[in-house]
């Protein structure tokens, strides 16, 4: 086990992938779920299961899916999918 005091290691480097909160999805956007490029549909809002703002999003695939609103969504490039 480490000291208490010691130094910190360094943070690690941000993230080179493009993420957007889901707060900010929009119509259009390609996201990364359950290992697929998925294209949103429409977004809409709702509470989350301890009431916290949630954002619910459909997909042209079909389909559609639950996340809280500051949740950060891997982006993909149009025509990803």
């Amino acid at each position: 086990m480490g000291r208490p005091f010691e130094a910190r290691p360094a943070r690690r480097d941000p993230l080179s992938a493009l993420t957007k909160r889901a707060a900010l999805v929009t119509s259009g956007d390609v996201i990364g779920y359950e290992g697929e490029w998925r294209t949103v549909k429409e977004t809409a809002t709702a509470r989350g299961p301890m009431g916290g703002l949630a954002v619910v999003v459909t997909w042209d695939e079909g389909g559609s899916a639950r996340f809280p609103a500051g949740d950060e969504l891997l982006l993909g490039e149009p025509g990803s999918t």
